[in-house]
Formats: structure tokens, sequence, C-alpha cells
């Protein structure tokens, strides 16, 4: 029997820092395009669904191919977890007869993800164990060397122990992407995502950029055009 996969991509329309952030235009089309149109590249997902609180952004997503899942408003403001969201999204297909095996959590904002990571991350997910697969990539300097600031304003290290150890010697650590999360709906875990039911799927470093602040959404355009630059010249 197959199993069905519906991709959720949580957008909801009270963006502060970036106002109307999901539907903002990102080089000729409004950003959450980027995660829709990827989703239907991968050719994996039975449904595509955008759960979200926000007329335009359900307009936009819908005439490039999502379904749309209008989001109540208690599950629309500054506080409300990512899977609140996802869980009223299941709950809501399942109530239209919509029974899915996996899911695919996928964010508004990830116009640098390609295609072949999500299908990797489901490839990883339904041939092992595992529970969930998410995005990843590695941290770019050592975490073991980093420090924060004291009330006083001076350095004070996170790991004292590690000031004189070489960058080399030190294990390499990970961070999540903030790109996807697949999950089998059919098994829980007890653990965080990022716990000993999960698989990262590693990304390099150059295709990861937040963007919840007007200088991340900078970066991410100076990363766009790059990559773009560099696959016009193959």
């Amino acid at each position: 029997m197959s199993q069905k996969a519906v991709c959720i991509i949580p957008a909801r329309g009270g963006s502060k820092r970036i106002p109307k952030k999901n539907i903002k235009d990102f080089f000729g089309k409004p950003l959450i395009v980027y995660s829709i149109q990827t989703a239907l590249e991968s050719n994996l997902f039975d449904k595509i669904v955008v759960t979200t609180d926000d007329d335009k952004i359900a307009k936009i997503a819908k005439e490039y191919g999502a379904n749309i899942i209008k989001r109540p408003k208690e599950l629309a403001d500054d506080y409300t977890g990512t899977q609140d969201v996802i869980d009223h999204a299941i709950e809501y297909l399942q109530n239209q007869g919509d029974v899915f095996d996996f899911v695919c959590t996928l964010y508004a904002t990830a116009p640098l993800l390609q295609s072949k990571y999500l299908i990797k991350g489901f490839e990883e997910l339904k041939n092992s164990d595992a529970i969930n697969t998410f995005s990843a990539t590695s941290m770019p300097f050592p975490i073991q060397r980093t420090f924060k600031l004291n009330d006083s304003g001076r350095c004070e290290m996170f790991t004292a122990e590690h000031y004189m150890t070489r960058s080399q010697d030190l294990e390499e650590a990970y961070q999540d992407a903030g790109q996807f999360y697949w999950t089998k709906l059919n098994k829980k875990s007890d653990d965080t995502m990022f716990g000993k039911d999960s698989i990262p799927i590693i990304l390099p470093r150059h295709l990861v950029q937040d963007i919840d602040t007007l200088e991340d959404w900078k970066r991410a355009e100076m990363m766009y055009k790059v990559i773009k630059e560099l696959d016009n010249e193959k």
C-alpha cells in the first residue's frame, strides 16, 4: 500500500520585523512561492497546504498551486508554536478524510532550499527507524571557543577550558537550518527534534540563511544572486 505525504507551510500575516514578509517580493516572486514551487518540484507530496490567517497570503498561495487552511486567530499570535499550527492542520485534514503517513513542515522563508534535500530527507526517513529528519548545517566556527557578554559588558567564555585548544582538535557542531522537518505520523517520539529519533540532513552553509530581520533579508538576496549567477555559468 502506498504511503501518503503532506507538505504543510505555516505562513501567518502578522510579521513585525519585516512587514508582510511571507509575500514580500524576492527577485520577482512573493517569498512563499519559492517554498511552494520547491515542494511541487520534489514530486513527493499528495497535498501541499498553506496554513494562514491572511487572505492575501492565501490568495497568492492558491494561485501557485497550494491548498489553503484558514488558521484561527488564536493560532496566529506571536506566541503560538509551530507544532500547534501543524497539529491543527493535520486534524483539519483528517476531518476532511485526508489521512497521511508523513508530514513535512516547510517554512515559507526558504528561498535557498533545493528540492533534492527535501527528497533526501524523505528517503532517509522512510528507509530507517527514525521518526524525524530535518535540515541542518555545520557551525561556521567552533562553539567551544565562543563567549558571551556579562552584565559589565566584558567577555565570558562558555567553555573556558578550550581557550587554548586548537580549532582542528575541537568536535564539529551543527545547527538547525530552519527549512524543513519531516515526521512519521504513525510513530511518536519522547525526544526533541534534535535528539535520538532524528536524522539531520546536512546542507552546505551557503544554502542556509534565516530571514528574521532586514539584514537577514539582504544577506539572503546576496546569496541567492550569487547562486543563480554560478548556475548560469555552468
